[in-house]
């Protein structure tokens, strides 16, 4: 290892990180449904031979977190010793190191010269999966059958082509089976594409220097982050935020964390957390990981590698019976996105005292998600999965930005052009909210506002929005911003939605998503 040229370390890192690059950027080129080309709900990463995360692409946080297990659960239902050159296995499962079941993913294991030597990783959250509810979020399911189909791994590509049969029964099982063949055919696309360059930096560099290289980049980010936790005082640290329901009779449901900072270690223990709740937000403890992770590295201050090597000073603890262990069969459709940013707002107000100056206060941490699913003659259906950001929350030095997205997500919102082209909607408003940040010293960012008017016979909707009910919060004295609020015109009459709801529309209805304003920062002078 120490002989290893860290010149070479370094050129084969960013190569990495280029494939991994490439693998997304040929997803959006080629992906079929609107959420993939256009918004990015997707992701893409390589690992070693045992699952360890070496490269990703600048995609999505929460998933990229979660693919650090993804192949290293995989393994241990499908040893590689069973895995052959040119195979593509596809799986969505919760327990392979998953998250919901929307988020399907492609494994491609690399050989070079007959050896195992690294998977290529794609993910990508397709537009339905089957399951009660078009769009498979049904936000009362009080299991996960009612949300999906739920695929185990399967080859679903060799060196002989597709998989036909497995092909057929997934695509019998989903309601847009055409968008979802399309971008299965990008995933394994994608995937290609990053086998082909990690081949080439073999060619170029020797294999033998490739793996030792891979090694090397777990070692180095495993320093990076001890060096940072160092950098932190030693103590006991304790935060909570809450879900704006799921709790005991419909009360927010509580997610806690108490930090525990020693020397070049820490623990992040989750397990005050709410108990598995009775709608689709609890989660994995994939994603409680990838949450605490993602933080931990915001709390450093530095800009540092992210791989497996960065997990290991690290002790993430979570409860059997919780939100965040809640059994393979709980709903998890909405915790994916909902819940993880709760740990990171927990782990921020656990943290206010002690490095105010690398937070930021609270902001639209939560999909915003407005799903439409249209009817179609052929008995199909057409989806439009739409999410929306709001205001950012202020730093120490600055106001926040309006009309963002924070934390861990990283999607894009679908061009109103896109929506009208493509679907029997009207986009009829899209503004800035304004005066919805929060006051302070520095002013939390304004939210957005789109308004979607139904033009087809009927459309079936589901809301997935948190922070109506709990706003954000503002940090060191600032101010809390304006929670969303979603509304829908009827005849001429006007009524508030719930943030989690499932139900019909009908032509002329209008639906208004008003996202949040971000937290103040500090007291303001006047």
């Amino acid at each position: 290892m120490s002989a290893l040229d860290p010149f070479v370390v370094e050129v084969i890192r960013h190569g990495l990180s280029a494939a991994a690059e490439e693998m997304s950027l040929v997803m959006t080129r080629s992906a079929r449904s609107p959420l993939l080309r256009e918004a990015g709900d997707l992701s893409s990463a390589i690992t070693d031979a045992e699952g360890g995360l070496v490269g990703q692409g600048r995609d999505i946080p929460i998933h990229l977190g979660a693919m650090a297990y993804t192949v290293k659960e995989l393994l241990k239902v499908r040893p590689a010793s069973g895995m052959k050159e040119g195979d593509a296995i596809i799986y969505n499962v919760g327990a392979l190191g998953g998250n919901h079941l929307n988020d399907v993913k492609i494994a491609r294991p690399v050989f070079v010269e007959g050896r195992l030597i690294a998977f290529a990783l794609s993910l990508a959250h397709w537009p339905d999966v089957g399951g009660t509810w078009p769009g498979s979020y049904l936000a009362n399911a009080f299991d996960t059958f009612q949300e999906a189909m739920r695929i185990p791994p399967l080859t679903i590509a060799d060196t002989n082509g597709l998989n036909r049969s497995v092909l057929e029964l997934i695509l019998a099982n989903v309601r847009d089976p055409v968008s979802c063949e399309g971008d299965l055919m990008a995933q394994l696309a994608a995937t290609t594409a990053a086998e082909r360059r990690i081949r080439e930096m073999c060619a170029q560099y020797g294999t033998e220097t490739f793996v030792a290289t891979m090694s090397r980049l777990h070692d180095l980010s495993e320093a990076e982050m001890r060096a940072a936790l160092a950098d932190l005082p030693d103590g006991t640290y304790e935060g909570e935020d809450f879900l704006d329901d799921g709790g005991p009779n419909g009360e927010p449901a509580r997610i806690h964390v108490t930090i525990e900072i020693r020397g070049d270690e820490a623990t992040f223990d989750l397990s005050g957390s709410a108990d598995r709740v009775a709608n689709f937000c609890n989660t994995t403890p994939f994603i409680a990981r990838s949450a605490v992770v993602y933080a931990a590295r915001i709390m450093s201050g530095r800009d540092m590698q992210q791989n497996a090597g960065a997990l290991r000073p690290i002790t993430i603890i979570t409860r059997p019976g919780s939100i965040f262990e809640p059994g393979w069969n709980a709903a998890v459709a909405a915790g994916n996105h909902e819940t993880s940013m709760r740990v990171v707002d927990a782990i921020f107000r656990a943290m206010e005292a002690v490095i105010p100056e690398r937070l930021s206060a609270g902001g639209p941490a939560t999909s915003g998600l407005l799903a439409f699913a249209e009817p179609m003659p052929d008995q199909s259906w057409r989806m439009l999965y739409e999410v929306h950001g709001g205001g950012e929350g202020a730093r120490h030095d600055r106001d926040g930005c309006p009309a963002t997205r924070v934390h861990l997500a990283n999607t894009s919102n679908t061009p109103a052009e896109m929506i009208e082209a493509n679907y029997a909607i009207r986009v009829e408003k899209q503004a800035i909210r304004r005066d919805s940040g929060g006051k302070g010293l520095h002013k939390g960012g304004d939210g957005v506002i789109r308004a979607y008017r139904v033009l087809a016979p009927s459309l079936w909707l589901t809301t997935c929005v948190e922070r109506l009910v709990m706003p954000t919060y503002g940090l060191k004295g600032g101010g809390e911003g304006k929670p969303y609020t979603i509304t829908l015109e009827r005849d001429g009459r006007t009524e508030r939605l719930s943030g989690k709801a499932n139900l019909l529309l009908k032509a002329g209805d209008l639906v208004t998503l008003e996202g949040c304003g971000g937290g103040g920062y500090g007291v303001s002078a006047a």
